[in-house]
């Protein structure tokens, strides 16, 4: 590894499971140079705090995750409410899972760094600004295609859904069982107009 980007990236992609499975303050420095085989001198050569390590964290996680998010919402033919419940049900099932890579970053770092940096919390706020936005831009596809019907206009339905679902998977940390992802999909589905559908 002797592109600066690829070492950057490569101490991201290492921190990330250390990250999510103790948190971003429990997770000492020594432990992330040993996940990612790297030197003191290298990881302040491409961050020169521990905190700015975090936003550029958080700014790479969203960046892989609104790319992934755009291939499930992308009009590829399928009815927009097909699309979205596409991405509740791929939520539904990595949240669920064993393996904590696949968790929700935002999730796991809201409560604890949005008063403790700011740089990560207008981090998390753009991140999941951006969700929204697409969201919102996907339920306005459902209206038109006749999908999707809501009293609520698009944005706040998406606003909605989203706070919902993160309450959702925080409930199910705490819980450590599935109802409340459960309730969220059945919600979800009222909320789209689809109580009575199986998409």
């Amino acid at each position: 590894m002797t592109d600066q980007s690829t070492v950057r990236q490569h101490i991201l992609d290492a921190a990330r499971p250390v990250i999510l499975h103790k948190g971003f303050t429990a997770a000492g420095l020594s432990e992330i140079l040993r996940c990612a085989a790297v030197p003191k001198g290298s990881f302040y050569h491409y961050f020169k705090s521990k905190e700015l390590f975090g936003e550029a964290m958080l700014e790479a996680y969203f960046s892989d995750y609104l790319a992934r998010l755009d291939g499930l919402l992308t009009d590829t033919g399928e009815p927009a409410a097909q699309r979205l419940m596409g991405y509740w049900s791929l939520w539904m099932e990595t949240q669920l899972a064993e393996d904590p890579v696949g968790k929700c970053l935002a999730v796991k770092l809201s409560g604890e760094v949005s008063d403790l940096s700011e740089a990560m919390r207008c981090a998390l706020h753009k991140g999941t600004s951006r969700i929204v936005e697409r969201l919102s831009r996907c339920i306005e596809e459902g209206r038109i295609d006749g999908s999707v019907s809501s009293s609520l206009s698009s944005n706040q339905l998406a606003e909605a859904l989203y706070q919902m679902w993160l309450g959702a998977t925080l409930l199910t940390k705490v819980r450590r069982d599935d109802s409340a992802l459960k309730t969220a999909m059945h919600s979800t589905r009222a909320a789209l107009g689809l109580a009575a559908c199986r998409t």
